[in-house]
């Protein structure tokens, strides 16, 4: 490949001609940090060297404006209840020990704006950058989770972009042979021009094959292999996903990434036996800011410099100016580090998968990163200046305005149902709405079982998957954010995200271990916003001390807004917990006759930001319900130690629509009908009915108690002093519910409201 080097914007020339004008404003930087690229370099920057800073600064890969607030997540301990991380923050992916040798990464991201521009590729592109995240770490990947949150279900471009959506994280899935085991799907005006696309994978490795993104060796080779480089994603990080949206969409629509999934699975098995053969040093994805972040990075965590030749890249498209090589995101790229006599060996592993590999550049003895066009050198940077050392901001923080009367319309003068009628309407239509109705329109397009190893899957609480196949050892995923509660009050809000999480994963039985946050916000120039950001961060901190769980890793997607209309804070939590056996998971149903049903927890009358009162009223208002995160932890305790004993058959956790929706998911799961009673607790609790239906207090959980195990169980709930009730019986002979002395609701009745609502939306 060749380029005219009078064409070349060249460091020397760059030295010479000082004044030349340059897009950098068009790049999304800034003018104060155009003046500092120039004062670290001494002169104006290459045309490539401008967009290397560009897109390596960028708000989506520099976290300047958030690293002042996520500092405070590197003073958590670094243990878990199981021993240590392996590797944590600052990596491609968190890597925690889950015992026998054994360990796991996982990390969930965004990608939010490119599946808005492009609903399919925006989508699949992000299930197969997350991908890569995990295999950079040495580890196979064995599953995918998939939070989505979309505006009006009835809106126009919901129509748009939702199926599109969902056919890419299912269609790049799928093709790679990946299970897709938990997520979210959610609606709300506030995700109208911003839908939200988080992406998590989950690997597994074994200690030894850990790996760790570093170029280090004098004289070592950098390979780049995998598909070829082309235009699409170009400026993805630093204008589309840096920059709001105005009301006609985003003014600055780069090409988004175009995916290939089965180029990605060769890849996955091609990077497997390159770590087998034992013949790689470090390694790096390439994702957002593609060749500028990889060679930035590699040199930047290495002992030395690095020389890069970027005509040596293989190329889709020979138009290509260096600058757009380096920006580009092109999809199913890694970058390597090998030694010279191991080179062959690589080269012949990657020719057997017939996985295209060239070596584009030496770790060299240097401290610069230097890559040149043929014989001009075009970029000479020191690379923790673009990978690390970006601007940091504190941005200013204002509690907004707005929240104290927010806070104050509590919805005390909202009717409420009384009747049992009534209420049996409001359960019926609590379970056609469109957070709570049946979701497997959306998730029967994403293959649950491939490879076998998926031990629990949506709908229940928290997706299982095993690890180990001799042993039975395996892990719990659960993400979960409720954003009205954020949006009241995004210090609590955080926490209770944190909270669901933590609490689906233990009522399937595992042991909750690691912390991976994906952090949804609008403009980080909005003081408003910026105050809802260091709440939620700071909520999302004490969360974590005091639950003993350390944050591994995650992102911060900013600029989810339109024009001045921000969504709600959203800061999705993924809880990762661990299982001995996946032989002994705990479903969110019931099946056996006979088996009681029993509340764990305590019920206040706690409706602000509730599923009934944003789906009976259209209200939002009030306060969050109350964090108590010991009793959270005596809980999480309790159902993991039932299950491990086998003194419970079923668990499902009390969230949104609270008891009323978990009485009818966990009849509706296998079928099996409930006698239920709630005198008992609403005397005990101060309550009406109404109130223990439809409160979501947390700190809750039902769980289905065989007649035999009845005694030990409430003995060790009673040991603890945590609040227990026996509630109800199954008896597989009751067509549905039976409240009894209030209303009675047939299986065909729950069924149909839960059942109908998203194929009549989207089935056409």
């Amino acid at each position: 490949m060749s380029a005219s080097t009078s064409q070349l914007d060249t460091v020397e020339r760059a030295a010479a001609s000082s004044d030349t004008p340059q897009p950098w404003a068009e790049l999304g930087l800034g003018e104060d940090e155009y003046a500092r690229i120039r004062e670290i370099l001494g002169r104006r920057p290459t045309s490539a060297e401008l967009a290397m800073y560009s897109v390596m600064w960028s708000e989506h890969c520099s976290y300047k404006s958030s690293k002042v607030h996520l500092r405070r997540f590197g003073d958590l301990p670094a243990e878990t209840p199981l021993g240590k991380q392996l590797a944590g923050i600052g990596e491609n992916a968190g890597v925690i020990d889950i015992g026998q040798g054994w360990a796991v990464t996982f990390k969930v991201e965004s990608h939010n704006h490119p599946s808005y521009v492009e609903p399919y590729q925006g989508a699949a592109t992000g299930v197969g950058g997350i991908v890569r995240d995990i295999m950079a770490m040495g580890a196979r990947p064995i599953a995918v989770m998939d939070p989505l949150r979309f505006g009006a279900i009835d809106h126009p471009d919901t129509q748009r972009v939702l199926p599109g959506i969902v056919a890419g994280v299912g269609g790049y899935g799928n093709c790679l042979g990946l299970p897709n085991i938990g997520g979210e799907v959610v609606f709300d005006p506030c995700y109208q021009g911003n839908p939200l696309v988080n992406a998590l994978c989950v690997g597994a490795l074994r200690h030894e094959n850990l790996h760790l993104a570093k170029a280090t060796g004098t004289g070592n080779l950098v390979v780049l292999f995998g598909a070829k480089t082309g235009g699409d994603g170009i400026g993805g990080v630093s204008v589309l996903a840096s920059e709001t949206f105005d009301d006609e969409g985003v003014g600055k629509r780069p090409a988004v990434q175009v995916g290939d999934p089965f180029a990605e699975k060769v890849l996955i098995e091609c990077c497997l036996d390159l770590y087998a053969a034992e013949v790689v040093e470090g390694i790096q994805d390439l994702g957002g800011a593609g060749l500028s972040c990889a060679t930035s990075e590699l040199a930047s965590a290495g002992d030395g410099g690095m020389r890069v030749w970027l005509d040596r890249v293989p190329l889709r498209d020979a138009t290509l100016r260096p600058e757009e090589v380096l920006m580009s995101e092109s999809q199913e790229r890694m970058m390597a580090v090998v030694t010279p006599d191991r080179l062959d060996e690589f080269m012949a592993i990657a020719d057997r998968w017939d996985v295209e590999a060239t070596v584009v550049g030496e770790v060299t003895d240097g401290t610069n990163l230097q890559i040149h066009w043929g014989d001009e050198l075009i970029v000479d940077v020191p690379p923790r200046s673009v990978a690390h050392d970006g601007p940091v901001y504190e941005r200013p923080l204002e509690r907004p305005a707005y929240l104290d009367g927010l806070q104050a319309d509590d919805g005390a003068r909202l009717s409420r149902p009384s009747t049992p009628q009534d209420l049996k309407a409001t359960l019926l239509q609590l379970l056609a709405s469109p957070n709570l109705c049946d979701k497997s329109w959306v998730t029967d397009q994403y293959d649950r079982y491939v490879r076998g190893n998926t031990a629990l899957a949506m709908p229940d609480d928290a997706g299982v998957v095993r690890v180990d196949e001799e042993t039975g050892l395996g892990v719990a995923l659960s993400t979960d954010c409720n954003s009205r509660f954020a949006k009241l009050d995004p210090y609590a809000g955080a926490q209770l995200a944190l909270a669901e999480s933590y609490r689906n994963v233990a009522t399937a039985g595992a042991t909750p271990l690691a912390v991976s946050d994906c952090l949804n916000f609008g403009s980080p120039e909005d003081p408003g916003v910026m105050w809802e950001f260091s709440e939620a961060v700071r909520g999302l901190y004490d969360g974590c001390l005091a639950l003993g769980i350390p944050v591994t890793g995650g992102n911060v997607s900013f600029y989810n807004q339109t024009g001045e209309t921000a969504i709600h804070p959203t800061p999705v939590v993924a809880v990762l917990g661990v299982m001995d056996d996946v032989a002994r998971r705990t479903p969110s149903g019931w099946k056996a006759p006979g088996q009681m049903l029993y509340l764990l927890g305590r019920t206040a009358s706690e409706i602000g930001g509730s599923t009934w009162a944003d789906v009976v009223h259209g209200h939002l208002g009030g306060l969050p319900p109350a964090v108590e995160l010991g009793l959270e932890r005596e809980l999480g305790e309790i159902l993991v130690n039932a299950s491990r004993d086998g003194l419970i058959d079923a668990a499902h956790d009390l969230s949104d629509g609270g008891l009323a929706i978990a009485l009818a998911e966990g009849t509706m799961r296998y079928g099996a009908g409930a006698r239920v009673w709630l005198d008992e607790v609403c005397e005990r609790d101060g309550i009406d009915v109404f109130t223990a239906l439809f409160s979501e207090s947390a700190a809750r959980a039902v769980v289905a108690v065989p007649r035999s195990e009845e005694v030990r169980f409430t003995d060790m709930c009673s040991a603890r002093g945590f609040a227990h009730a026996r509630i109800g019986v199954v008896d597989d002979e009751l067509d549905g519910i039976e409240l009894q002395g209030r209303f009675s609701v047939t299986l065909e009745e729950l069924r149909h409201a839960h059942t109908g609502t998203l194929p009549a939306a989207f089935a056409h």
